[in-house]
C-alpha cells in the first residue's frame, strides 16, 4: 500500500513539473509584407481585388488610364513620319548628286587619257577635277544636313520608348504569390505616382520571433529544428520549426511580450519558418521549445 501512495505521489510531482515547463522562448508571428503603389498618375480603371484574396505573381490586377498617354504617342510618331520625310529629300538629293559624280569621275578619266596624248588642254583637266571637288563637297553639305534630321528622329524614338514605359507602368501587376492583407484604392478614384494601392503578404510560411537569454545561444543554432505552440481551445496547438536566423548582438526585451521586471534584460532575437496551413496569423503570440 505504501509503495502504490508512493508512486502515485512521484507521478503527481513529474506531472506538476511538467505543467510548469517554461518555453524557451516567447514572441509574435510576423510575415514579409509589401504595399504595392501605384506607378502612374491618372484614374483607376480598374482593380480586381479584395481583402483575403490569394494573388498569383505577375498577374495584372488594375489599370490606370493611359488615353493621353496613348494621344502623346500618337502625336510622335506623326511627328517622326514628318522628319523622315525631310530626311527622304535629303537622301534623294545626295543620290543625285553621287549619279552625278559617278558620270563626272568617268569624264574625268577620259579627259585625262587625252590629256597624256595630247588631245586635251591642261585647262580642260583642271576644270574636270574642280567639277569632281564641287560635287564631293556638296554631298558632305547633304550628308551634315541630314545628320540632324536623323538626330531629330532618334530623339522622337527615346520619347516614345517612354511613353511605352509608362503605358506599361499604368499597369497593376500583382509582383508576388500572396494574401491580399488591406486595400487602400477603388475604381475610379484617381490616384498618385507612389500613393499605396494594396498589401500584400506570402503567409503561407509565417515567421516567428521569439527572443532568448545569452545562456540559451549555446544549445541553438541555425537550421536546428525546434517545436511552435500556440494557444488552442483545449491544449496549445504544435507546429515544426526551424530556425532560419540568429541576432549577433543583444538587445532589451520588447516591452510588448514580457513583464516590467524582465525588460531590463538584454535578450537576442531569433526568427524561426513555420510552415502555416492557415491558422497562424500576423501578430499572433506563440512559444517556441527547443526540447
Amino acid at each position: 500500500m505504501k509503495k502504490i501512495i508512493t508512486f502515485l505521489i512521484l507521478t503527481s510531482l513529474i506531472s506538476c513539473n511538467k505543467n510548469n515547463d517554461k518555453a524557451d522562448g516567447y514572441g509574435n508571428f510576423e510575415a514579409t509584407e509589401v504595399t504595392i503603389s501605384a506607378q502612374a498618375n491618372g484614374n483607376i480603371e480598374y482593380l480586381e481585388l479584395e481583402e483575403g484574396a490569394v494573388l498569383e505573381p505577375n498577374i495584372q490586377v488594375g489599370l490606370v488610364d493611359t488615353t493621353q498617354l496613348y494621344f502623346n504617342k500618337q502625336q510622335l510618331i506623326a511627328s517622326k513620319s514628318t522628319v523622315f520625310s525631310k530626311s527622304k529629300n535629303v537622301v534623294s538629293q545626295r543620290s543625285v548628286l553621287q549619279e552625278q559624280l559617278k558620270t563626272t569621275l568617268i569624264e574625268k578619266n577620259r579627259i585625262q587619257n587625252m590629256f597624256v596624248e595630247n588631245a586635251a588642254t591642261k585647262r580642260q583637266v583642271d576644270e574636270i577635277i574642280g567639277k569632281v571637288n564641287v560635287l564631293n563637297e556638296q554631298i558632305r553639305s547633304v550628308e551634315t544636313q541630314n545628320a540632324p534630321i536623323l538626330n531629330e528622329v532618334k530623339s522622337i524614338d527615346v520619347q516614345i520608348e517612354k511613353i511605352n514605359d509608362q503605358i506599361e507602368k499604368s499597369k497593376i501587376i500583382n509582383p508576388i504569390k500572396g494574401t491580399v492583407l488591406a486595400k487602400y484604392a477603388e475604381p475610379n478614384e484617381v490616384t498618385a505616382f507612389g500613393k499605396p494601392l494594396y498589401k500584400i503578404a506570402d503567409i503561407s510560411e509565417m515567421t516567428l520571433r521569439v527572443y532568448i537569454s545569452e545562456t540559451q545561444l549555446s544549445i541553438i543554432k541555425v537550421g536546428q529544428n525546434v517545436t511552435v505552440k500556440i494557444d488552442a481551445e483545449k491544449e496549445m496547438k504544435s507546429f515544426p520549426g526551424t530556425i532560419s536566423w540568429i541576432s549577433s548582438s543583444a538587445e532589451f526585451t520588447p516591452k510588448v511580450i514580457q513583464t516590467k521586471e524582465e525588460r531590463v534584460n538584454l535578450v537576442y532575437a531569433v526568427k524561426v519558418k513555420v510552415n502555416n496551413e492557415g491558422t497562424l496569423k500576423i501578430g499572433m503570440p506563440a512559444e517556441m521549445w527547443i526540447k
